[in-house]
C-alpha cells in the first residue's frame, strides 16, 4: 500500500494513472486466492469501458454531504470526505458511480492526484485541505494484515475491527434459576452492540436463551392447565416431578424462540436499530446452497444496518455426533461451534465469546493456583487444565477454546471474556474493541519480548537478589551507572535528539514539555552528581535497625528496614528521571517496572540499556525492566499481585487517571502542584522580588513552581507592591485577580476563575488577606499540600505560619523550587508525595523502604507468661547498632 501512495503522490498526466492506483489499493495480493477471483485491470477497463462486476465486491455508495465509499470483504475501507472535497470527488469519479463494476478507495495521495487532473488552478488549495482534513477526520482503516486474511496481532489494533460477531453463552443471557432471562445483563449487552452498530460497524449476535425463556413460558402454561384442585394439593416437589418430562428442551426452544427474538427487537428498537432473526442447524453449513444463502443473506442485512440474531434450531437440531469434523471444517456441535463457523464464513475481524468466567485460565477456575491467561497462542493447548463444562448449555471452555482456534486459523481474531461480571459487564464489549486488556486474545503472533507479566516477576526475583546484595555492591551499580551517563554523553544526546525532532515534526508537545524532554550536557553531568550522591547515601539503607527491644530474657525484638517489593514508575516526557528513579530502586534493593512516554522512546531505551549494563556487574540485570509493550497504562494498574506500589511522575491529570484506575495498588504522589507565597506586612523588599521570580519563573512548568501570591492587605498601593507586579510584568508573567484583590482595583487584570489552578506557565493568580491566619486558611481551602512559603522578619509570625500550614513542605524566606529531593541532599527523588503517609515530600531511598520485624528466641511460648508462668515481660529499649557511614 504504501508503494501505491508514493505513486500517487507522483504528478499524473493522465485519469488511467490513478484508476490504476485505486483498484490496486483494494486489489491486496491474498495467498491462496485462484487467478479468476483475483480482480481483473484491463486496459479497455482503464480507459473507461465498463468492466466486468467481480464477485463479492459492492458498487460505490453516495451520500448527500458527504462521500461513503464502503467495500465488504477484508480488504474493507471506510473514508470519510469533508464537504469542500465533495464537488471534487463527485466531478472526478462521476464517470465510474455510473459504471457500477468499479470498486475502489481514495487516499489522500489520490484526492492529491485527482486535484491536480482537475482543479489546477485550485491545486495548492485543495491539496493542502485534502491532507489537513485527513489529518484531523477520524477513519477507520483495516490494516493491510486484515486484507490479507490474518488475524489481529494485537490487542490496539481491536480497535480497527470492522464486522464483529458476538456470542451470548446461556450463561451469560439466563438467571441463576436457569429459567428466564437476565434482562438488566442482556440490555447493557444490546446497548453496547448498539454503540458500536452506530460507529459504522458491522455487529452480528449469535446468542442462546431460547430454551430457558421457553422453560418460563411452559411452566405457567403447566400451571394454567392444572385444575384448582390439583393446584391446591400438589406441592412443589410434584410439580417438579411432573415438569421433567415435559419440559423437554427442544419443545423450550420452540416455545421460547419468539419470546426471545420479540425482547431483542424491542431493545434495539429503543436505539433506532433493526434486528433479524436467522435459525440455522449444521446441515445448513454441509449444503453449498444453502450456505451461499446464507451468506447472501447476511451480508444483505448488513448492508442495510441491520443486526442478524442468529441461533442453532434447538426445536428441529439432532444431537451432535461424536469426531463429526470433517476436512479441517468444524461441525455446528453448539453456539461456540456456530459462532466460529460463522465468523470464518463472514470474514468476521473480531469474534468476541462471553461468558460466565473471565476468560481461559491454565487450570480449573477456582483452583489456588489458576492463573488468568492473558494471551493464548496455538500450540498452548498442553499447558492448559480444563474444567466442566457450562452449569447451562452444551459446551465448556474446552469447546470456546476449539472454536477460538479454528476462527483464529480462519483468519479471525478472538477474545473470550465474561459477561456476568456486575463490575465489567456494562462495558465488557467495547473495552474488548478498545483494545483494553479483558479476557483472554488469541493471537497467532508470539511478542518479540518478555510479555508485563513476566517482566513484573522478573523484577520482583531481580529485587530480591539485589536486596540480598552488599550494600557496597549496589552503591558500586549506582557509581558504575553515574560513569556511564558521562562515558555515553553523545549516544544519549543523539537519541534525545531524535525524540525531540519527532515531537517537533508532529507538534506533539506544548514548549514547556519539550523542555522536560530536551536532555543536555549539563543535565546529564547533574545527574550523575545526584546518582554518586544516592551511592554514597545509600551503604546504611537496606537491613537498617530503627528499633531494638528486650521482651524477656534471651528473647529480643528488632525493627529493621527492607525493600517495598516491585515499584510501577509511569513517567511522562521526562527521560531523566529513568536513571534518577533506577538507582533510588537499586539503592533501596527494590525490583522496577518503569513505563516512560512515547515521546521519549529514543532517549529511554538507551538509558535502560546503560542501567541494565551497571546491573548485569553483579548479575541483577532483571531486576529493572522497561515496559516497551502496548500494555495501556490502566491494564498496568491492574497488576495487584505483581507490582507493590504505583508511583506517577507527570501531569496532573495522569496521577488523577491512575489514583482512579489503580484498585488494590498504594499510589505514591501528588496531582496538583498548588504552590503558595504568602508576603507579609514585615517582609524584607530585597528578599520579595527575589524569592518570587525564582519561585515563578525560574521554571513555571515544575510542580514546585508557585501558582497563587498572597499579599498582606496593608502592602497594597505601597512602593513594594509595585515592585512585585513590575517584575512579574517584566517577566511576562500573566496575572490574574483574585476576587478580594479584584475588589480593590478599578482595571483589573482577568479575574481567576478559580482559585485552585495549577497553571504550568508563565501565569499566577493574586489574592489578598488580612493576616496569616487569613493565609493558612487559604491554604488549607484551595492548595494542594505541596509547598507553600512565607516570606517575614517577623519570627513569630513565621514560625506560626510552620506550624499550622499542613503541607508537604513549607519555607521561610526561601523559593518553593527548593522542594526537590537533590536540594534537599536526597540524591534524587522518585516524586514528591502530598499524601498523609509515611513518605510525604520529596521521597527518596527512605521513601521506598518499608520494615519487618525480627525476633530471636531460645524455646519461648507464650504460656510461659501467663500468670501462673515462669516468665515476665521486660519490654526494654535497648540501643541501636552504630550506623556504618562511610
Amino acid at each position: 500500500m504504501e508503494l501505491a501512495r508514493r505513486r500517487l503522490h507522483q504528478p499524473a498526466v493522465g485519469f488511467q494513472p490513478v484508476l490504476e492506483e485505486l483498484m490496486w489499493l483494494v486489489q491486496p495480493e491474498r495467498p491462496g486466492l485462484a487467478a479468476a477471483d483475483q480482480l481483473p485491470l484491463p486496459s479497455a477497463a482503464l480507459a473507461g469501458a465498463p468492466a466486468r462486476l467481480p464477485p463479492g465486491f459492492p458498487a460505490v455508495a453516495a451520500s448527500v454531504g458527504n462521500l461513503f465509499y464502503r467495500f465488504s470483504g477484508r480488504g474493507q475501507i471506510s473514508l470519510i470526505c469533508r464537504r469542500h472535497l465533495k464537488m471534487l470527488c463527485r466531478a472526478a469519479l462521476s464517470p465510474l458511480i455510473r459504471s457500477p463494476g468499479w470498486c475502489f478507495v481514495l487516499s489522500p495521495h489520490a484526492i492529491a492526484a485527482i486535484s491536480r487532473l482537475y482543479l489546477p488552478r485550485h491545486t495548492q488549495r485543495l491539496r493542502n485541505e485534502s491532507i489537513r482534513c485527513w489529518s484531523n477526520i477520524p477513519f477507520i482503516t483495516m490494516p493491510l494484515s486484515r486484507a490479507h486474511g490474518k488475524s489481529f496481532a494485537h490487542r490496539s489494533e481491536l480497535k480497527h475491527a470492522k464486522r464483529i460477531v458476538v456470542k451470548l453463552g446461556s450463561a451469560v443471557v439466563t438467571r441463576g434459576d436457569e429459567c428466564g432471562l437476565a434482562l438488566g445483563r442482556l440490555a447493557s449487552i444490546v446497548e453496547q452492540v448498539s454503540m458500536l452498530q452506530n460507529q459504522g460497524r458491522e455487529m452480528m449476535i449469535v446468542t442462546s436463551g431460547a430454551v430457558a425463556f421457553g422453560k418460563q413460558r411452559l411452566r405457567h402454561e403447566i400451571l394454567l392447565s392444572q385444575s384448582v384442585r390439583q393446584a391446591l394439593h400438589s406441592g412443589q416437589s410434584q410439580l417438579k416431578d411432573m415438569a421433567i418430562p415435559v419440559l423437554e428442551a427442544r419443545a423450550c426452544a420452540a416455545a421460547g424462540q419468539s419470546g426471545l427474538m420479540a425482547l431483542y427487537e424491542a431493545m434495539f428498537t429503543q436505539y433506532s436499530i433493526c434486528a433479524a432473526q436467522i435459525l440455522v442447524t449444521n446441515l445448513d453449513f454441509h449444503d453449498e446452497q444453502k450456505r451461499r444463502n446464507l451468506n447472501g443473506t447476511l451480508h444483505e442485512l448488513l448492508r442495510m444496518n441491520i443486526v442478524p440474531i442468529i441461533n442453532t434450531n434447538d426445536a428441529v437440531v439432532p444431537p451432535p455426533e461424536p469426531n463429526s469434523d470433517l476436512q479441517g471444517v468444524i461441525s455446528v456441535k453448539d453456539n461456540d461451534s456456530l459462532a466460529a463457523r460463522l465468523a470464518v464464513e463472514m470474514k468476521t475481524d473480531l469474534l468476541i465469546v462471553l461468558s460466565d468466567v473471565e476468560g481461559l485460565f491454565d487450570s480449573p477456575p477456582g483452583s489456588d493456583d489458576a492463573k488468568l491467561i492473558d494471551i493464548f497462542y496455538p500450540g498452548d493447548q498442553q499447558s492448559v487444565t480444563f474444567g466442566t463444562k457450562s452449569r447451562v448449555g452444551m459446551g465448556g471452555m474446552e469447546a470456546k477454546v476449539k472454536a477460538a482456534l479454528w476462527a483464529l486459523q480462519g483468519g479471525t481474531s478472538v477474545v473470550i471474556a465474561n459477561g456476568t461480571h456486575p463490575k465489567i459487564s456494562g462495558h465488557v464489549i467495547t473495552d474488548i474493541v478498545e483494545g483494553k486488556k479483558v479476557g483472554t486474545f488469541f493471537s497467532e503472533v508470539k511478542p518479540a519480548g518478555p510479555t508485563v507479566e513476566q517482566q513484573g516477576e522478573m523484577a520482583r526475583a531481580g529485587g530480591r537478589t539485589l536486596a540480598a546484595l552488599q550494600p557496597e555492591q549496589r552503591a558500586e551499580i549506582i557509581y558504575r551507572l553515574a560513569d556511564l551517563l558521562t562515558d555515553q554523553r553523545e549516544e544519549i544526546l543523539l537519541a534525545n535528539k531524535k525524540d525531540l525532532e519527532e515531537a517537533e515534526n508532529k507538534g506533539r508537545l506544548a514548549l514547556p514539555l519539550l523542555k522536560r524532554l530536551s536532555l543536555s550536557t549539563s543535565k546529564l553531568n547533574s545527574l550523575a552528581i545526584g546518582l554518586r550522591q544516592i551511592a554514597a547515601s545509600s551503604r546504611d539503607s537496606v537491613g537498617r535497625v530503627i528499633r531494638r527491644t528486650r521482651i524477656a530474657k534471651d528473647l529480643e525484638l528488632e525493627q529493621v528496614t527492607v525493600p517495598i517489593g516491585v515499584l510501577l514508575v509511569i513517567f511522562e516526557s521526562r527521560p531523566d528521571c529513568l536513571p534518577q528513579v533506577s538507582a533510588l530502586a537499586i539503592a533501596s534493593g527494590n525490583g522496577l517496572l518503569l513505563k516512560g512516554g512515547k515521546e521519549a522512546a529514543s532517549s529511554n531505551q538507551i538509558l535502560h540499556h546503560l542501567t541494565q549494563e551497571a546491573l548485569s556487574i553483579h548479575g541483577v540485570k532483571d531486576a529493572v525492566q522497561l515496559v516497551n509493550t502496548r500494555e495501556e497504562v490502566e491494564d498496568l494498574c491492574r497488576l495487584d499481585k505483581l507490582i507493590d506500589l504505583i508511583i506517577p511522575r507527570g501531569s496532573s491529570q495522569l496521577v488523577r487517571d491512575i489514583q482512579k484506575a489503580a484498585k488494590g495498588i498504594p499510589v505514591m504522589g501528588h496531582s496538583e502542584g498548588i504552590c503558595h507565597v504568602y508576603v507579609d506586612t514585615d517582609a524584607s523588599v530585597e528578599k520579595v522580588t527575589r524569592i518570587i521570580r525564582d519561585s515563578k519563573c525560574e521554571y513555571p512548568a515544575a510542580c514546585n513552581a508557585l501558582e497563587t501570591l498572597l499579599i498582606h492587605r496593608d502592602l497594597l498601593r505601597t512602593p513594594l507592591f509595585d515592585q512585585i507586579i513590575d517584575m512579574l510584568r517584566v517577566e511576562q508573567v500573566k496575572i490574574h485577580a483574585g476576587p478580594k484583590f479584584a475588589s480593590y482595583l478599578t482595571f483589573s487584570p482577568s479575574e481567576v476563575k478559580s482559585l485552585r489552578i495549577e497553571y504550568g506557565d508563565l501565569e499566577c493568580c493574586i489574592e489578598v488577606v488580612d493576616s496569616v491566619q487569613e493565609a493558612v486558611e487559604h491554604i488549607h481551602k484551595y492548595g494542594s499540600s505541596h509547598t507553600d512559603v512565607i516570606i517575614t522578619e517577623n519570627e513569630e509570625t513565621a514560625e506560626f505560619f510552620l506550624q499550622h500550614v499542613d503541607s508537604a513542605c513549607v519555607f521561610w524566606n526561601a523559593s518553593t523550587r527548593f522542594s526537590d529531593g537533590y536540594r534537599f541532599g536526597l540524591g534524587a527523588e522518585v516524586g514528591i508525595s502530598t499524601s498523609r503517609i509515611h513518605a510525604r515530600g520529596p521521597v527518596g531511598i527512605e521513601g521506598l523502604l518499608t520494615t519487618k520485624w525480627l525476633l530471636r528466641g531460645d524455646n519461648h511460648v507464650v504460656s510461659d507468661f501467663s500468670e501462673h508462668g515462669s516468665m515476665k515481660y521486660l519490654h526494654e529499649s535497648l540501643p541501636l547498632p552504630q550506623r556504618n557511614i562511610s
